[in-house]
């Protein structure tokens, strides 16, 4: 079914049910996802003539883009702000802005987006840039010494409780709400997060959630499905629908050759990662762990008491456990980097979870080999899930429990509060942020490499993505693995609590010992729920509840 037809069905009134009983290839895509067309179905608008213009830099296919692209993009976007700034007004006026480089990326492109911004204020931005694996580490420094050093910091939703609970960040003005066009947002990135005590402070410019991305020509091999077949299996050779089959598969590709290569299934992040790491363990976890009937799937949401050594979540220890030998040599080593960007997109592997950077980069990173075999879906299920409040594992009448990992919430740029003595600095640190988070330049970033993904109702207009180059097909499947990862009823949301990293960072110390054969997975568990424990008594469990359930909505 073409999209185009699509959307008149849907504007004529018809429901998904109706279109999707003539529409087998859109039926296909609903059955791989596990859940239903979510943010697809919405009318989509036609692109603007500046869209249409800077989605042709440098063009989908056309090489990886530049710092001169970024500098012409953001030369392109700036109509809004001077709506609102006049030419020069800012002339002396100097920022600090603390965020990654991540793979060249983030800080990359803003300072690339923000060097016209920069020409036609008269502001000068100086640069703080961190790894990733060392973000936690120093923005929590600045917090426990009191030394803030940046004016504007790329930030994600879970730190907001240890920054914006502090009273660290400035309160967003109401016209950077309309420059930005903040009703845009996606629904779950919408207050509160980004907000505290009422209070909006943060500008988006992503959004977060892991969704399982797969090679399509590997699950679609013949002589591969007539190994599988011969091997005894009783199901059919393709893409795996739950955690039980994506560990069968990667333990029956094991020493297995796809077109003259050795292949793999899938491929797990053990090294720490800052803290970030600890995502993709929760993403083998959330199926196991988070039950449609509750919430909660991290900490026991009156206690705090952690969960992390339930039974659930060491059954997915013992997933990375077992499957490391089926994974290439040294796996033990890869962190998530190394999985999405020299491993997956230069073809080694046929299964990851990542964020939605991947969907991008295989079509427009220059190391990806993968942008015609690539196929996306929400995280894979779980045939049982354990439900904590009665000690059991239940098999669901529905069918196997799908419960996609909304890791992280999305990077947002927040200002701070040191600005706000004097209003020169603070509109210039504002329109610093409102250019970034712009509604124009964001369709961009969620096309080409950025280090961000789909995050406005606004991108997911399947027809402004193939007209900028994207493959149907492809971008429908993409774009429906996010659009139901965030709107997913039994989705595992990010708890926006203060130390939330410091849970994160101790639990992939004691993880690594784990995975490297020196503590059982019981005994890593247990462990990591001892630190937690101690983490909340520190910081104060009554405030930790009271906290944890306000950001699951209880």
């Amino acid at each position: 079914m073409r999209v185009g037809l699509y959307d008149k069905l849907v504007r004529a009134g018809a429901t998904r049910r109706e279109i999707l009983k003539g529409a087998a290839s859109m039926a296909a895509i609903a059955a791989a996802s596990g859940a239903g067309l979510g943010a697809l179905t919405r009318p989509a608008a036609a692109a603007s003539e500046l869209r249409s213009k800077i989605l042709q830099i440098p063009g989908v296919g056309k090489g990886q883009p530049t710092d001169a692209d970024f500098q012409k993009v953001g030369e392109l976007c700036l109509e809004a702000t001077k709506a609102n700034v006049k030419e020069g007004e800012f002339a002396g006026v100097e920022l600090t802005f603390m965020g990654l480089n991540n793979q060249n990326l983030h800080n990359v492109l803003f300072r690339g987006f923000l060097k016209p911004w920069e020409t036609y204020t008269g502001a000068k931005i100086s640069w703080i840039d961190l790894a990733q694996a060392d973000y936690n580490a120093r923005l929590q420094q600045s917090i426990a010494t009191g030394t803030v050093d940046f004016d504007i910091i790329e930030m994600g939703a879970p730190f907001e409780g240890d920054v914006c609970g502090k009273g660290l960040t400035s309160e967003m003005p109401d016209w950077v709400k309309k420059q930005i066009d903040f009703d845009d947002l996606v629904n779950y990135l919408k207050p509160p997060v980004g907000t505290w005590d009422g209070k909006q402070y943060r500008v988006t410019i992503d959004g977060d959630a892991h969704n399982f991305n797969y090679r399509t020509d590997v699950f679609a091999d013949a002589d591969l499905a007539k190994q599988w077949k011969d091997g005894g299996a009783t199901s059919e050779w393709g893409v795996p629908k739950t955690w039980q089959e994506v560990q069968a598969v990667t333990k029956f590709l094991k020493g297995k050759k796809f077109k003259g290569q050795d292949v793999y299934g899938y491929l797990d992040a053990p090294k720490p990662w800052g803290g970030f790491g600890f995502y993709f363990l929760g993403s083998r976890a959330s199926a196991y762990a988070k039950h449609p009937d509750d919430k909660a799937w991290l900490f026991d949401a009156d206690t705090m008491k952690p969960r992390v050594n339930n039974p659930a979540w060491v059954r997915a220890i013992q997933d990375v456990i077992d499957a490391l030998p089926s994974e290439p040599a040294d796996q033990i080593n890869a962190d998530p980097n190394t999985t999405a960007f020299q491993q997956f997109l230069a073809g080694t592997g046929s299964m990851i979870p990542w964020w939605g950077d991947v969907g991008s980069n295989v079509k427009t990173n220059d190391s990806s080999v993968i942008g015609d075999v690539t196929g996306f879906s929400i995280l894979p299920g779980s045939d049982d899930v354990y439900n904590s409040k009665t000690g059991k594992w239940e098999k669901l009448a529905s069918g196997p429990n799908y419960a996609p990992n909304c890791a992280y919430l999305g990077w947002g740029v927040y200002v701070m509060a040191r600005v706000d003595a004097d209003e020169k600095k603070k509109k210039a640190a504002w329109s610093a942020a409102a250019h970034l988070g712009g509604k124009d330049l964001s369709i961009w970033t969620a096309m080409y490499p950025s280090g961000f993904q789909p995050y406005r109702n606004s991108h997911f207009d399947i027809p402004e993505w193939v007209a900028a180059g994207y493959d149907e097909a492809f971008i429908t499947s993409y774009l429906k693995s996010e659009g139901d990862s965030y709107n997913h009823p039994n989705a595992a949301i990010e708890p926006r609590i203060p130390g939330i990293f410091q849970y994160y960072s101790a639990a992939e110390d004691i993880l690594a010992n784990t995975f490297a054969g020196k503590m059982k997975a019981q005994e890593g568990a247990d462990a990591i729920a001892a630190a937690w424990e101690k983490l909340t008594d520190q910081i104060g469990r009554d405030k930790q509840v009271k906290l944890y359930k306000a950001s699951l909505g209880m």
